[in-house]
């Protein structure tokens, strides 16, 4: 029955009788979790008005009971953080932001602070030959993930001050930075030093006690090999991700081991940072209606010195033939450091060729998927063992894989291979990699948060949470226990033999 009470202030009273919920945007800072049931005010007097009327009132009582049933009604309030809170923490500036104030030091023949700009997006791309969007692109350093990173976390609409709440901690060194500034010229104790001070700082904090920073990540925004070091004088690389304490993190890199469980790959920064959905869809549309009258193409240089390489009988096979366009790469002008040239002509592609380079993975390869073309691998490390959050397992659906072994022994032509493939099949393959593009973008860290969208940043901070959550259950992670085959249960969730063993027998580096 309605309140048959008239009170003063009653929405005053209600307010003072609810449950207070901090909800401090900045800092995520909440008290009590969960739901919360509140009984409010005018419940209790309409209860008491039936009793009165029950005394005095001559109603029949089946009347009276009708006018008096209630249900106690109730307001749901939900914390939308619940499993989502990151705790950063507070590292000394000579970690993070002294690299930026610092930054034409980062690197000995690259202006970082350019790369610097934009909150790391680097300077606006120019779009006088209609080959990008009018807004969102950028000339982006494909190693700037750690910066770019890290000025996401900050506008995270999850954060919280009190690590109590935290599903995890997130360690805002910039290790990428760091690295690239010491691989060439300084002996093994520089490289190592900061990874060694910040192991220390880390382990005085209470923070890690907690789970032995097992419940921490942070980015690493290179490839694995430079943070792996193979012996204790070697000439390349730190040992950061060998230390026992970073062993124990959950770290993101642009291209991990097969060997180890600790490093996930997560895609490298392309040139297009969206800060609306509607940005990406209008882009997702236009990539569908494009022609395409290069079956295949190919930017890059040959590897000589490189024995197992096969760009160069790639570049050989695509020369000789009217379906192939090739963008050579070299020292000095190239119309490969050109973002327009080389999505354009990803652009008029259908596939592109990504052969493994100094390493197995390539920006090229989300720079072709960005443009809608299908990607042509020759070894599983460039792709299928890497990306495991942001790729589908089943790899046939967005790709083609033709082993490099073939192309050596010249038992495979690409081209050949190609053109086997129906109308059909490349509309359904070139949609699947179409549909991913949401998932292989780092949005511009500036702007809010783009409802229903899903870009590289928040796959990756998925995945560290449900990886997290599983530590702090204590289910057994099986890449960690056999961790030479770690590529194997990622992939396929078990051990055992694979055809793919043999790309696998040996660390690239």
């Amino acid at each position: 029955m309605p309140c048959p009470i008239r009170i003063r202030n009653l929405q005053h009273d209600l307010q003072l009788s609810q449950p207070k919920l901090n909800m401090n945007k900045s800092l995520g800072k909440r008290s009590g979790g969960g739901s919360r049931n509140i009984v409010p005010l005018c419940w209790l007097l309409a209860a008491s008005s039936c009793f009165w009327l029950l005394m005095f009132t001559p109603i029949p009582l089946h009347r009276l009971a009708g006018m008096c049933s209630m249900s106690t009604p109730t307001t749901t309030i939900t914390d939308q953080c619940e499993g989502r809170y990151i705790y950063v923490h507070d590292l000394p500036a000579r970690f993070n932001a002294d690299m930026i104030h610092n930054c034409r030091n980062l690197s000995p023949w690259t202006d970082m602070c350019r790369f610097t700009s934009n909150a790391g997006l680097g300077p606006k791309l120019d779009d006088s030959e209609g080959v990008f969007s009018e807004t969102g692109w950028y000339a982006t350093n494909q190693f700037a993930l750690d910066y770019i990173f890290h000025q996401r976390i900050q506008r995270y609409e999850c954060l919280t001050g009190d690590s109590s709440l935290a599903s995890a901690v997130f360690v805002p060194f910039y290790a990428g930075f760091d690295i690239g500034k010491h691989l060439w010229g300084y002996n093994t104790s520089v490289r190592d030093s900061a990874g060694l001070e910040l192991v220390k700082w880390l382990t005085e904090r209470p923070e890690w006690a907690r789970m032995g920073g097992r419940d921490h990540f942070m980015v690493a925004g290179r490839i694995t090999w430079d943070f792996r070091r193979l012996t204790e004088d070697g000439d390349w690389g730190s040992k950061l991700l060998l230390l026992p304490e970073v062993k124990n993190m959950t770290v993101l890199v642009i291209e991990s081991s097969p060997w180890h469980g600790n490093d996930f790959g997560v895609p490298y920064p392309t040139y297009f940072h969206p800060s609306s959905a509607s940005e990406i869809v209008s882009w997702q549309e236009r990539m569908r209606k494009l022609k395409r009258p290069w079956l295949s193409s190919f930017a890059g240089a040959p590897r000589p010195n490189q024995t197992e390489s096969i760009r160069g009988q790639l570049m050989e096979q695509c020369r000789s033939s009217e379906k192939c366009k090739l963008l050579e790469c070299d020292f000095g002008a190239s119309k490969c450091h050109s973002p327009s040239s080389v999505v354009h002509m990803f652009q008029e592609s259908v596939f592109c060729l990504q052969p493994q380079g100094d390493s197995y993975t390539r920006r090229s390869t989300f720079d072709s998927m960005l443009a809608g073309c299908i990607p042509v691998f020759f070894h599983p490390g460039s792709a299928y063992v890497q990306y495991l959050w942001h790729l589908p397992k089943n790899y046939t659906k967005y790709s083609v894989f033709i082993s490099e072994d073939d192309v050596r022994e010249g038992t495979a032509k690409v081209g050949e291979v190609l053109k086997r493939f129906s109308e059909e099949e490349v509309r359904r393959m070139r949609e699947e990699v179409i549909g991913m593009i949401p998932s292989l973008v780092y949005r511009d860290p500036r702007e809010s948060r783009m409802e229903g969208v899903k870009d590289a940043f928040d796959v990756a901070v998925e995945g560290v949470f449900e990886r997290v959550e599983r530590l702090r259950r204590g289910v057994p992670l099986e890449e960690m226990e056999e961790e030479s085959s770690s590529w194997k249960y990622g992939l396929f969730g078990r051990g055992g033999e694979h055809e793919w063993d043999h790309f696998f027998r040996t660390p690239k580096r």
